[in-house]
C-alpha cells in the first residue's frame, strides 16, 4: 500500500457546525482501500473524516499481504539453504527459530505501519475516528459519540476469514489469517483447511520453516487458475513435502489428543495435526454498519453497486472486499482511482476487471491476468493457446528454476485475452500481459518487444513469438525465401 506523502498546502477540515461535523467525504475503513481515497481525496482539496474502528491499515498491512510475505521470505530464505547444494554449495540444514521468526513478520508490519497511521493521515489533514462507525439515516453516519454529515460517504470495511459450517469447527481451536502470525512456536503439523491462494502460500510457508502440512481441499487446489501451471505447482508442493489431500468431503472436526486436531473425511478418513488453519474464503464485513437505515442494499457478498461502485443510496459507495467483487488488495486500490474520479470530479468512471491480476505467492510464483482458456471458450472467443515452458529459458537453466510455463490464451486476430505465468518472481511479469490486454495489444507487439538477455521476462517474449513459428518456418515460408534469393543480385 503506497500514498503520496506530500501535503496539500492548506487542507480544508471537516467544520464542526452545531454538534455535527461536517465533511465533502466520509471513509468508513482504513484498509488499503479507504486510506488511498482519503489521502488522495485530501490532497486533491477535499474535506475528509476517516473512520476506523480497529487497526489503521487494515487486513493487508496487519493480518493478510504483509506478514504473509514476510514469512514467506522467512521460508524461502530456509529452502535457499536447503538448495544450495544444487549449486555446489554445501550448507548444513537450517536451523529455524521460530520465536524470531515471528519477531521477523512482526519487525515488517512495525516498519510499515507508521505509514498508515493516524498521525500520518491526521497531518495530511483528514479528521480520523478510531471507533465504529453505524448510518442513523441516508445522509449521516455516528461514530464515537459524533454525528458526520458528508456529501459522499464511501464503505471500505472490507472482509474476514468465512468459517464453513462444519460439524464440531466452532468447538475446536482452529487459526485463521487473522491469528496465525501470532504463532510464536512452530506447529509440528499444521492442517490447512482450503487449497486457494491462502492456504497454499502458508501450506508452503510452514513446510519451508519446518511444520509437516497437510492442505484439505474439496475439489482441486487454485481452482480459478490454468489447469496445467496447478498441475506443475502440485508436483513442486508434493516434492518439497506438502500432503495434498484434494477432492475431500471433511465431516466432522474435533479436538484431538493433547492439543491437537482430528478432521475426519466423509469417506470416515482421520487426519490429526497440531494446529488447524481454516482458509475457506472470505466474508464481507457490514455488522453493525445499520446499512438498511441508509437505504443501502446488500447481499451476502457485500454491498449491491453498479459499475461506478454506487450503492443504492447514490450518495453511498463501497470499495474493496466489500463491494462484492473480486477480492484483493490491488483492486482495493484500484477502486480508490475510480472513485475519486466518481466523487471528486463528478465523471462517470466505471470498474473494469478485463485486465485483473492475480498471484499466489508461493515459490515458483503463479501469476495470472485476464481470461483463462476455459472462461474465454465459454464467452465463444475463437481460442488459441500457446504454451511456453521456463526449462527453454536460459536465466532458468542457470538458476536450476526450470519447473515452470507461459501460458497465453489469444483471441481472433491475435489479440491477447489472457496470460498465466509459473515462474519465479512470476508477478513482476505479469504486468506486461495485463498492460498489453488493457490496451487491446494484439501478440505482435510483444513478440517484437527486445527483452534484456537473460531474464526470466524472455519467457513472455518466447511465448509471443510461438504464434509466428508455424507460418515463418513453413514450406510456403521456405519458397518465398528461394524466390527473393533469387531475384537478388
Amino acid at each position: 500500500m503506497t500514498h503520496d506523502d506530500t501535503p496539500p498546502a492548506a487542507a480544508r477540515r471537516p467544520r464542526l457546525k452545531g454538534g455535527v461535523l461536517h465533511a465533502d467525504l466520509c471513509v468508513i475503513g482504513a484498509g488499503s482501500g479507504g486510506l488511498s481515497l482519503a489521502a488522495g481525496a485530501v490532497q486533491m482539496g477535499a474535506s475528509v473524516v476517516l473512520v476506523e474502528k480497529h487497526r489503521m491499515g487494515g487486513d493487508c498491512l496487519n493480518t493478510g499481504c504483509v506478514p504473509s510475505k514476510a514469512l514467506l521470505a522467512a521460508a524461502h530464505a530456509a529452502d535457499a539453504a536447503r538448495g544450495a547444494v544444487r549449486f555446489g554449495v554445501d550448507v548444513a540444514e537450517p536451523v529455524v527459530d521460530f520465536a524470531r521468526v515471528h519477531a521477523h513478520v512482526q519487525g515488517v508490519i512495525a516498519a510499515i505501519a507508521p505509514h498508515d497511521s493516524v498521525a500520518r493521515f491526521e497531518a495530511l489533514g483528514c479528521t480520523v475516528i478510531q471507533a465504529a462507525a453505524r448510518f442513523t439515516g441516508p445522509r449521516e453516519v455516528a461514530a464515537g459519540g459524533q454525528r458526520i454529515r458528508a456529501r459522499r460517504f464511501v464503505v471500505a470495511t472490507g472482509s474476514s476469514p468465512a468459517i464453513p459450517p462444519i460439524p464440531g469447527l466452532t468447538g475446536t481451536p482452529y487459526l485463521t489469517n487473522e491469528t496465525i502470525f501470532e504463532l510464536t512456536k512452530r506447529p509440528a503439523h499444521l492442517l490447512v483447511l482450503g487449497g486457494g491462494p491462502i492456504g497454499i502460500e502458508m501450506a508452503q510457508a510452514f513446510r519451508g520453516l519446518g511444520s509437516a502440512v497437510t492442505v484439505i481441499q474439496r475439489d482441486t487446489i487454485l481452482p480459478r487458475d490454468e489447469p496445467e501451471a496447478v498441475a506443475m505447482l502440485r508436483e513442486i508442493l508434493v516434492g518439497q513435502g506438502v500432503t495434498l489431500v484434494e477432492g475431500a468431503q471433511v465431516a466432522r472436526i474435533r479436538p484431538g489428543g493433547g492439543a491437537g486436531v482430528e478432521v475426519e473425511l466423509g469417506d470416515g478418513t482421520v487426519i490429526a495435526g497440531s494446529h488447524l488453519l481454516v482458509a475457506a474464503g472470505r466474508r464481507p464485513h457490514l455488522d453493525g454498519l445499520d446499512l438498511q437505515l441508509a437505504g443501502v442494499d446488500t447481499t451476502p457478498r457485500g454491498i449491491t453497486v453498479d459499475q461506478r461502485l454506487r450503492s443504492s443510496n447514490k450518495r453511498v459507495f463501497a470499495a474493496g472486499d466489500v463491494a462484492g467483487g473480486p477480492q484483493f488488495t490491488h483492486v482495493a486500490g484500484y477502486h480508490a482511482g475510480v472513485l475519486i474520479r466518481n466523487i471528486l470530479f463528478g465523471l462517470p468512471a466505471r470498474v473494469d476487471y478485463g485486465a485483473l491480476p492475480w498471484v499466489t505467492y508461493c515459490d515458483p510464483e503463479l501469476a495470472h491476468v485476464g481470461l483463462t482458456e476455459a472462461e474465454a471458450r465459454l464467452a465463444s472467443h475463437p481460442v488459441q493457446v500457446l504454451l511456453q515452458p521456463l526449462s527453454g529459458n536460459d536465466r532458468a537453466v542457470a538458476e536450476r528454476s526450470t519447473e515452470g510455463l507461459a501460458k497465453i490464451i489469444l483471441g481472433g486476430d491475435g489479440r491477447i485475452l489472457g496470460a498465466t505465468i509459473l515462474a519465479p518472481r512470476a508477478g513482476e511479469m505479469i504486468g506486461l500481459w495485463g498492460l498489453a490486454i488493457q490496451q487491446k495489444l494484439k501478440i505482435g507487439a510483444v513478440a517484437q518487444m527486445m527483452a534484456p538477455y537473460p531474464t526470466m521476462s524472455e519467457l513472455s517474449k518466447r511465448a509471443a513469438g510461438g504464434f509466428y513459428t508455424p507460418s515463418l518456418f513453413s514450406a510456403r515460408t521456405r519458397r518465398i525465401v528461394g524466390w527473393i534469393q533469387r531475384l537478388l543480385p
